[in-house]
């Protein structure tokens, strides 16, 4: 299995093809997640509030509500399924995931930091970094421990215990004040609703970045899947490879915690639904998942935005409800497999 990553014959052409229809499926989705709502927007008018904008309160939802939060579930998604793509690569673990192993909720748990202390909302992002990089080298550390080294196993045990260790500190912190709480509970569920364009612009260059950051590590990542030591006979750097592997996933779970809260299973979920497709080349595997990844979660939110109408679920909630079972699937599965 691990020499078919670098023998896969599926035609290039068809892998093209279909980058080019999911790119058009997620402006499809780009565009129903504007028009569907607690009231249904025509799409003529939706045109208008873009090109033609004249004020009136439906151009005023379109612009600064479905738009944005639209824009959000795209930008989110992809970050999310990118950063899950390339740790399960780096580890060789299939349930390797930023929300598994806890560098979400390290994030998260800076994040809430910030707000307590009362930090300026533009220093939110680099605390979020912050809360990310610890989480994933505390992991990566506890997870190496013993002589064994690093297993998938260890490594979603010490991902588990850092996670509950994480989110309690961050309950004590909600319980101490009433006032974060307020301020960001829907937020903490993992929601995209209540965001505006002035609070995507500054943290998207952080997620370009780390989206072109893991594009360049496709062919890295395709030889660090067929084990260490062969890729290092390869005349592969591969420390190199893990620092600039963990820099794109930090600025990539870092960047959509900031922006919509801890969502999970993003990560988790889509690299296996595209590997099945694609094949082991984490060239074709990254763009594939950034795609498919905003189309999750737009759907997603599509769906929580429609399920108990005029009311709405954080999208969160939705993603859970797909992610958890098929963690339990990968989990038995693993096991049987001796991993």
């Amino acid at each position: 299995m691990q020499s078919s990553s670098l023998t896969d014959t599926r035609s290039p052409v068809w892998l093209g093809l279909g980058l080019v229809a999911g790119s058009g499926l997620l402006l499809g989705c780009l565009l129903l997640g504007i028009l569907l709502g607690a009231a249904e927007i025509h799409p003529v008018t939706v045109w208008r509030a873009i090109f033609q904008f004249d004020g009136s309160t439906e151009h005023l939802i379109i612009r600064t509500v479905r738009l944005p939060r639209a824009l959000l579930a795209v930008v989110v998604g992809a970050a999310l399924a990118a950063a899950g793509t390339i740790t399960q690569g780096l580890t060789r673990n299939p349930l390797a995931a930023p929300d598994i192993l806890g560098i979400n909720v390290g994030a998260s748990l800076a994040m809430v930091l910030a707000i307590f202390l009362g930090s300026d909302s533009r220093n939110h992002i680099w605390f979020a970094f912050g809360g990310a990089a610890i989480a994933a080298v505390t992991v990566y550390w506890l997870g190496s421990m013993g002589r064994q080294g690093m297993t998938p196993l260890k490594l979603v045990i010490a991902g588990a215990a850092l996670t509950a260790l994480l989110s309690s500190l961050t309950t004590a912190i909600l319980l101490l004040s009433q006032q974060t709480l307020e301020e960001i509970r829907f937020w903490l569920a993992g929601s995209l609703a209540g965001q505006e364009l002035a609070d995507l612009w500054p943290v998207l260059p952080y997620i370009a970045l780390g989206l072109a950051g893991a594009l360049t590590l496709g062919r890295q990542l395709t030889l660090m899947s067929l084990g260490e030591d062969v890729a290092q006979g390869l005349g592969l750097q591969t420390a190199g490879v893990k620092m600039a592997s963990a820099i794109v996933v930090v600025l990539l779970a870092g960047s959509a915690v900031a922006l919509a809260g801890p969502i999970g299973f993003v990560g988790l979920v889509v690299p296996h639904i595209i590997r099945i497709g694609v094949g082991m080349d984490y060239r074709w595997i990254l763009p594939y998942t950034m795609l498919v990844g905003g189309i999750l979660l737009s759907v997603a939110d599509i769906a929580a935005r429609l399920v108990i109408r005029p009311q709405e679920l954080p999208v969160g909630i939705m993603t859970a409800l797909v992610g958890a079972p098929f963690f339990i699937y990968l989990a038995r599965r693993s096991s049987r497999s001796g991993l």
